[in-house]
């Protein structure tokens, strides 16, 4: 079998398009797509579709419900709204109460329009976002339906949290964290993230990017 679907655990550091590249050396394919880009400060799980029919059928994959796992750093702001960005603004912020952060989560959930950040990969009038705000534009862009099913508190100590996300796809969860960072006075940006699930498909199912040899890749591959 030389077409199907790879479930990657991305590791932090590669970009989304350098997973691509490295898939496509082991297995000789250039026609190769995924389901959602992953930043390179971020891990996780990716769908990675290989050979020109998988690559038809992607779409279906992209439109999945997401779960992610988000640390968020309160206190602070930067212009990318997650740790690459440049700090602009400071809060002097007493510590929160746990209660505080939780009775906030409740009032996102459901359904909500947002706003894509500047720094991100979609593309209005054909442009990528990042591309425009790296030459310090600004543009005007319109916001999205999301929905919010659940932000589950994992883990909380002043000034971070860790947070589990289950959303639409779609969700951008650094607009999450700047928002809520808004919402609650404190300033935010988004620290750390993790995508562990797309639709049913779960991180532990997936393999590491190390893990496959040009010899065995097709082994990972697997039929929609």
């Amino acid at each position: 079998m030389n077409s199907g679907f790879i479930l990657i655990d991305k590791p932090l550091g590669l970009s989304s398009h350098s997973v691509v590249n490295r898939l496509r050396y082991l297995s000789g394919i250039k026609k190769i797509g995924h389901a959602g880009t992953l930043d390179p400060k971020a891990s996780g799980l990716m769908i990675l579709a290989v050979g020109r029919e998988a690559t038809k059928e992607i779409s279906w994959f992209v439109k999945m419900n997401k779960e992610y796992e988000a640390e968020i750093h309160f206190g602070l702001t930067t212009d990318t709204y997650d740790q690459e960005g440049q700090v602009i603004s400071e809060y002097q912020s007493v510590a929160l109460e746990r209660e505080r952060i939780q009775m906030a989560l409740s009032d996102f959930l459901g359904d909500s329009e947002q706003l894509p950040p500047m720094y991100s990969a979609k593309k209005i009038k054909g442009q990528k976002l990042y591309h425009l705000a790296r030459q310090g534009k600004d543009i005007e862009r319109p916001k999205q339906l999301i929905t919010l099913y659940d932000l589950e508190i994992l883990d909380y100590s002043w000034p971070l949290l860790k947070l589990k996300v289950a959303c639409s796809s779609g969700t951008y969860i650094r607009t999450l964290a700047y928002d809520l960072g808004v919402y609650l006075g404190t300033g935010a940006y988004l620290s750390g993230l993790c995508r562990t699930k797309v639709g049913s498909f779960a991180i532990d199912q997936a393999v590491e990017l190390d893990r496959i040899e040009a010899s065995d890749w097709q082994t990972y591959l697997f039929a929609k």
